[in-house]
């Protein structure tokens, strides 16, 4: 075949469909069929149109502790996180774009590092710190040197805020500070000629034309919060508070799949509306366009002067707050013994390379344990197979959406491509265990087995690695290809000779994104491990349930060296960097 784009695009199609239609309609279908455990309960035989689920999770005794408690939780942490992670990454965005802060190209690349890292590795170092006796088992170093730590500081609302404000206000820093870096400032110059005030330049002029990098910061912080499991998991269990994310979970394992499917129905439709949201302001974007063939001045930087010293160290404060503290508690618990206890002989490498432990399950050192390397080896090829193969797909889609005359196939492949980044990880896991949760027609059950691990990592991964592709070959022009094509070169010669070599460094870069997100994800995975088939984040949770928590936090630092590590060579590679724009 000369050129089969639009036979590849109708397989595409036709792929994704069957792995991101149908595992979200399976979902809403359970939602609104009666399951066998519910068959005596609603005196309907198993597949039946009910609205039972509907009841339970809005209307029942128990729809407060199912739902509405919750979902009243999930919009405070959601809404307070937003307002302070803004306010603080609009802070030190200005500081670092627009004035002469000390350090502000150190502190560019810095103050970023906590959004390369698992939200929950903050989690586990708070818990460390604070955790008091409510929720048994170890103490945290505070209460262990004799300071009485209450519930609202260890667990709850409090602290999962100020987890959300160290992850995300790096997030706000990426995308207001590089809009502040490339509009040009001579509109604020202008507004100031013409006698108006700092203040009133700042919202006439800077504001708006922030306004659509702000509405995109909200919206996609809004969407992850939603789904996020980890942070909640660990500092709201304990005190019984749940989140949408948890509340799922504790209903999937309650054998409450109906109810479930109805939670994660909704998570989905606050997270499709808020990407909506953002999309329609990304057009909105095109009214503030301020980056044109002109020359204009870049940003007029602001001499501090005396508040120089003070804004440095705020910047150092939050560096040591958001990075250095964490994960320098989390390397410390797992050198003691005892927590809190910072005398010589409370510290030992017994859970890096001890053996024979005093732990049941857990006998040997985090180096020398067989379940860590087994689960290592698990993140490893599971997260990397279906790495490699998002990063060659996504390419392939990005060649048909580029390429084919159809505007049916390649706009349909280009919209279903990005439908998993509407669906927060734990719902999009509920859909597939409602997909693959058993056999349907040829495709046997697959929940339990590294393959479908590697298939809904995959599937994951898409939205950035299709629009990687996408970026790529809207980059190649196709005078090469129709010339090898003239010359007799079959399409899959050409796409082998030509296409890939060229866009074999977009390729990889998305592959190792794709790996970075995977390796650290915890949300997607959570209810789709079993014992023996854990990953690196889901052993992580298993140990600290179990109570190991030095063994836990060891775990999630070597996901967080991996992640920063894979991030790292993707700059170097590239040789750019996920601060360009920020700073001098």
């Amino acid at each position: 075949m000369a050129n089969p784009t639009n036979a590849i695009g109708l397989l595409g199609l036709v792929l994704f469909g069957y792995l991101i239609v149908i595992p979200i309609v399976a979902l809403l279908a359970e939602s609104v069929m009666v399951g066998e455990p519910d068959e005596d309960i609603t005196q309907q035989p198993e597949g039946t149109l009910t609205s039972y689920y509907f009841w339970r999770v809005f209307v029942s005794p128990q729809a407060a502790a199912i739902f509405w408690e919750p979902l009243i939780n999930t919009l405070v942490i959601a809404g307070v996180s937003i307002v302070l992670a803004l306010a603080l990454g609009l802070s030190i965005a200005w500081l670092l774009v627009r004035t002469n802060t000390w350090g502000r190209r150190w502190f560019a690349t810095a103050l970023i590092v906590p959004y390369m890292l698992p939200s929950w590795t903050f989690a586990l170092a708070w818990l460390t710190l604070f955790k008091n006796r409510t929720a048994g088992g170890q103490v945290g170093w505070l209460e262990a040197m004799g300071v009485r730590v209450p519930d609202w500081l260890a667990y709850g609302h409090v602290p999962i805020i100020l987890i959300f404000v160290m992850h995300f206000t790096p997030f706000v820093i990426l995308l207001v500070g590089n809009a502040l870096k490339r509009f040009d400032s001579t509109l604020e110059e202008s507004s100031q000629i013409l006698g108006a005030s700092k203040v009133r330049t700042a919202f006439s002029i800077v504001l708006p034309i922030l306004r659509p990098a702000i509405i995109s910061a909200i919206t996609l912080i809004l969407a992850k919060v939603i789904g996020e499991f980890g942070v909640a998991y660990v500092l709201g269990l304990p005190i019984n508070m749940n989140v949408l994310a948890t509340s799922l979970y504790r209903s999937i394992y309650s054998n409450q799949s109906g109810a479930a499917a109805v939670i994660a129905a909704v998570i989905v439709l606050i997270g499709a509306i808020s990407l909506w949201v953002d999309v329609h302001f990304v057009k909105e974007a095109k009214r503030f366009v301020t980056i044109t063939g002109k020359s204009g001045s870049a940003g007029t930087v602001v001499d501090l002067k005396h508040a120089r010293p003070l804004t440095t160290l705020a910047c150092g404060v939050l560096f040591l707050v958001s990075v250095a503290v964490p994960l320098l508690v989390l390397i410390l618990s797992t050198l003691m013994r005892r927590p809190g206890d910072f005398s010589p002989s409370n510290f030992t490498l017994d859970w890096w390379v001890g053996t024979d432990l005093d732990t049941l399950g857990f006998p040997n050192g985090i180096l020398l344990n067989s379940d860590v390397w087994q689960a290592t080896w698990n993140s490893f090829w599971i997260v990397g197979s279906s790495s490699v193969l998002a990063g060659i797909v996504g390419l392939l889609a990005g060649y048909v959406v580029v390429r084919s005359d159809s505007r049916a196939i390649s706009g349909g492949l280009r919209q279903m491509l990005f439908l998993p980044y509407l669906v927060p990880g734990i719902a999009f896991a509920t859909a597939y265990m409602a997909l693959f949760g058993e056999q349907r027609g040829p495709i046997p059950a697959l929940y339990g087995t590294a393959l479908l691990l590697v298939i809904i990592y995959f599937t994951e991964q898409m939205p950035f690695a299709s629009r990687s592709g996408i970026s790529a070959m809207m980059q190649l022009g196709s005078e090469t290809e129709e010339a090898a094509r003239v010359a007799g070169a079959g399409w899959f010669h050409r796409f082998r000779t030509i296409v890939l070599p060229v866009q074999k460094s977009a390729v990889a870069v998305a592959m190792v994104m794709a790996f970075i997100s995977g390796i650290k994800s915890l949300s997607l995975v959570i209810i789709l491990t079993v014992p023996g088939l854990d990953v690196l984040t889901t052993l992580s949770i298993r140990l600290l349930d179990l109570g190991y928590s030095q063994a836990g936090n060891g775990v999630v630092l070597i996901v967080s060296a991996l992640a920063f590590a894979g991030t790292y060579t993707v700059q170097k590679v590239m040789k750019t960097d996920l601060s360009r724009g920020l700073g001098a």
